[in-house]
């Protein structure tokens, strides 16, 4: 996003929410290897999936507004998001690669799979950089969803087709988890299997992605229906928790079941829909209050999500060898803002270079002027 595009306080929000989600669980997973921040540690991978439904509204957003005005370039979209994602990523993935305090012994997949963002595919749990498969799934959405949408959009009854194919892709991604679930066959604390079956592919991980590009639907196809649902951004707001804590107790409740499995993903997903459209309903204090530092965070949460999990592991231990164990709260502390400045360093030294780069040869298509009857009309 560039400094001149008008930032959303709610939008900021959600999306500093869901690094801290992710770092509370990285925490407990590899750091104090015990819920060091509660049951948020423990649901903290819903973070991710937060970023999914926020990815899928801007993007989707980003795509039909350009189709609405004519002014949709396929090759366009794909080189600003590849100089959007890839500088940082393969950044990082030299660290991965070269430093031995990354690479830390773990096993690496097929560098390829690195290289082409297909490593979720059949990923196995304990593997070198495994946090990037989040990434993957976003990239492998970033290009089917625009030629899907182009595609529909050459087709008679395009918006219903639209319609069906977003309610055949979250039906799709129960059936693709109740056979993945069959596969696997998780026992109560969960197995590998489940993991490389289901937490991991992306035929089973894209419910929040579209559930987020359903309401860039809404907004860019059905005008008077996103206004009269915008227009209840507390009520939203609140409905958003509700469903979101009721799917996050399924979770916490058994996470590896099968009715969990299959139908707590797209409960998960409808929680976070409503939170990203409260986000931006006008009225809402989500979309109203400005959380300090948000926008900060927000700005860095790409940077910090990529560098922070080995991070917190390798400063966990310098901590312990100067006596400072690292479920006390100075190591928290530590451990945070240094994810932070990591994050922050990424981001100046290497992302923004390239979305200037971005900005001076791959410019956003400019907005057609409108018909002058239209104008009138207006």
């Amino acid at each position: 996003m560039t400094s001149s595009s008008p930032r959303l306080p709610g939008l900021d929000t959600l999306r500093a929410l869901a690094i801290v989600l992710v770092f509370t669980n990285h925490y407990q997973g590899f750091v104090t290897f015990k819920p060091m921040f509660g049951f948020v540690s423990q649901i903290g991978w819903a973070g991710v999936d937060l970023f999914f439904a926020l990815s899928g509204y801007l993007i989707g957003n980003q795509i039909f507004a350009g189709l609405r005005r004519g002014t949709f370039s396929l090759p366009r979209f794909a080189a600003r998001r590849l100089l959007r994602t890839l500088p940082n990523y393969y950044v990082v993935l030299a660290l991965y690669a070269f430093w031995p305090l990354f690479a830390a012994g773990a096993p690496h997949a097929p560098w390829w799979k690195y290289w082409t963002f297909t490593l979720n595919l059949g990923l196995q749990p304990g593997t070198r950089f495994s946090h990037s498969w989040s990434l993957c799934v976003e990239e492998q959405f970033y290009f089917v969803l625009p030629l899907v949408a182009v595609l529909i959009a050459a087709c008679r009854g395009a918006l219903r087709l639209g319609w069906l194919a977003v309610a055949g892709a979250l039906v799709g991604g129960m059936a693709f988890r109740h056979y993945g679930w069959l596969e696997a066959q998780p026992p109560a604390h969960g197995n590998a299997a489940f993991y490389r079956e289901i937490y991991y592919a992306t035929l089973c991980r894209f419910d929040e992605l579209v559930v987020g590009v359903a309401l860039a639907m809404v907004k860019n196809y059905h005008a008077g229906l996103w206004t009269r649902v915008t227009s209840f951004g507390n009520w939203t707001f609140a409905a958003g928790v509700a469903v979101t804590a009721a799917a996050g107790y399924l979770f916490l409740d058994d996470h590896f079941g099968h009715a969990v499995s299959v139908f707590g993903y797209p409960l998960l997903a409808l929680g976070f829909g409503l939170l990203v459209l409260a986000a931006l309903s006008p009225a809402s204090l989500l979309a109203r209050v400005a959380v300090p530092g948000a926008a900060s965070i927000a700005v860095w949460s790409y940077a910090i999500y990529l560098t922070h999990k080995q991070l917190i592991v390798i400063l966990a231990k310098t901590l312990r060898q100067a006596g400072i164990a690292a479920d006390t709260p100075l190591a928290v502390a530590v451990l945070a803002v240094a994810s932070i400045a990591a994050g922050w360093l990424l981001y100046f030294v290497v992302e923004t270079p390239f979305m200037l780069l971005r900005e001076r040869f791959v410019p956003a298509a400019a907005r057609l002027p409108q018909p002058a009857a239209t104008a009138t009309a207006a």
